[in-house]
């Protein structure tokens, strides 16, 4: 099942993350990034072979799947290239892949810095154990995960540094060096409104140098109007149309299931969840999940239904909305207002509870039987179902 958090995220790719860690003064591998394979040659002719080549896409786990080898030669490299531009990996097609130059690692640290949404503040977390998934480590090893809470007042000092190294009783040859990355990797969270941003592995190299090998970083999607390079950057993704048509209204699309053929709306990521839930139980598939926000009015509310049903697979919308902001009445009169804009065979099963529910009932009774009013979620589902079967 596909997680929602509330905090609306723009993930970046590896080495847009890198170019970030670059401009704040931690060091990374010399690359480049390229997308096609004839442009191989030239485009890594300053770098010293062996080559590392990673796909660059929106999903962990490359290397299990192919999605990170190495180079001896040019050679070797543009051919590698060829073969991992166009291939999917977990459904996503590889449009760019980033070759760098081969490191000789002598041990592999994690670090980072993300949003600690119980403390309400951020935090510093790092594992001796680099270079695998934190959350194995977690699991198998958790005495090898230090957290330490960042009071934003004060920043990152130095006794949070002496407070891993101690812990674990690093080097002190490379303390300097971390503390470094630590408050630059710090400062960079907060210049970039940012949620995460992970360093997996910090490597200690063959020179003595601390380097990020790789890096996750998730951007505050609010935030965005203050960045007109992470701007760029998503515009250059090659996203799905109906993302992009959602957010020029300020809805969050999230395509879950190609083989579902239900999508679920809502103003809120627990109450999707709860929806979704409660679908899948019943053996159905959701194709997507539309999150309205707050303070949806009528005309958007309409948008959002051509939106959905613009996706051919899409013959059922769910919809559970608790009326606040994001009034019911204003709901109905959009779901009719899109009803009237030529949809047809399409069904739609609509929850609403709160703010002028009762004006909402009489909106939607004026419609027809495309559109079945619920009780409750639960009892929306059960339509649903019943619907389906007929």
């Amino acid at each position: 099942m596909m997680s929602f958090g509330v905090m609306r995220k723009m993930k970046l790719l590896e080495y847009k993350g890198k170019e970030l860690l670059k401009g704040c003064g931690i060091p990374i591998q010399k690359g480049v990034v390229v997308d096609s394979a004839k442009d191989v040659p030239g485009a890594i002719k300053d770098l010293k072979a062996p080559y590392v080549l990673k796909v660059q896409i929106m999903a962990g786990g490359r290397g299990k799947v192919g999605g990170i080898k190495f180079a001896d030669t040019a050679e070797d490299a543009q051919k590698i290239c060829s073969e991992m531009l166009g291939m999917k990996i977990k459904n996503i097609v590889v449009k760019k892949v980033l070759i760098a130059q081969k490191v000789d690692v002598l041990n592999e640290w994690y670090l980072s810095v993300i949003l600690d949404r119980l403390n309400k503040c951020p935090m510093v977390i790092f594992s001796p154990l680099g270079g695998v998934d934190i959350e194995e480590t977690a699991k198998t090893r958790p005495d090898k995960i230090a957290k330490s809470a960042i009071n934003p007042l004060l920043g990152v000092k130095d006794y949070t540094a002496r407070y891993i190294f101690k812990k674990y009783n690093l080097d002190n040859a490379y303390f300097e060096q971390f503390l470094v990355v630590l408050k630059n990797l710090y400062k960079l969270f907060n210049d970039y409104d940012a949620t995460l941003l992970e360093i997996n592995p910090l490597a200690i190299t063959g020179g003595g140098e601390l380097l990020a090998i790789d890096c996750k970083a998730d951007i505050d999607d609010s935030s965005l109007y203050r960045h007109a390079d992470i701007l760029e950057f998503r515009e250059s993704l090659d996203e799905n149309e109906l993302i992009v048509s959602a957010r020029k209204f300020n809805f969050l699309y999230i395509p879950i299931d190609d083989s579902g053929d239900i999508t679920v709306v809502s103003n809120g990521s627990g109450m999707l969840m709860s929806c979704i839930d409660l679908i899948t139980k019943i053996g159905a598939k959701v194709g997507a999940a539309l999150d309205l926000g707050g303070g949806a009015t009528s005309d958007r509310i309409a948008e959002a239904v051509k939106i959905i049903f613009s996706n051919q697979k899409t013959k059922y919308l769910f919809i559970s909305i608790f009326g606040g902001i994001t009034r019911c009445d204003e709901v109905a009169a959009g779901v009719k207002l899109a009803l009237q804009s030529g949809l047809k065979g399409k069904t739609i099963v609509i929850r609403l509870e709160g703010t002028n529910k009762a004006a909402a009932l009489e909106i939607l009774a004026s419609i027809g039987d495309s559109v079945i009013p619920a009780d409750s979620i639960s009892d929306g589902v059960k339509k649903l179902k019943s619907r389906r079967n007929d």
